[in-house]
């Protein structure tokens, strides 16, 4: 096991990322940051450095890295890796939280999809496209 091992990698073992090439997608999308700044996917951590990911709209984790590991391991052990420093929510923010999971998605405009076999049909006869 080596003292160093690369961010991606790292995400990916803790299973803070669900795949490696998931891990780079956070990295490059700057949802991952070192010591306050943005950092890559090539990135070397190590123990002691200290990571805040971003996992969705005001949602982000800020870690401590207890240990690195190149090899994937059992969840149980890949939560021992890292400690997690964030501060408790508020309670305006459980209860934002909670109103987001109650409240459906907003349904998509009716017609704003792919028309369907008949109105293809028809659309193609307009156009001249069609058969009669």
């Amino acid at each position: 096991m080596s003292e160093r091992v690369r961010l991606d990698v790292w995400l990916d073992v803790a299973c803070l990322a669900r795949t490696r090439s998931h891990a780079k997608e956070l990295c490059d999308g700057g949802k991952v940051e070192v010591g306050e700044a943005r950092a890559k996917a090539h990135r070397l951590v190590q123990a002691g450095d200290r990571l805040r990911v971003t996992l969705g709209p005001g949602r982000a984790r800020d870690l401590v890295i207890r240990a690195v590991r190149d090899t994937h391991v059992a969840k149980a052990l890949a939560r021992e890796l890292y400690e997690d420093v964030t501060p408790p929510p508020s309670a305006e923010e459980v209860e934002l939280r909670r109103l987001e999971r109650l409240s459906p998605a907003p349904a998509p405009a009716r017609g704003s999809g792919r028309p369907e076999k008949r109105a293809r049909r028809q659309i193609d006869r307009l156009r001249g496209r069609g058969q009669g």
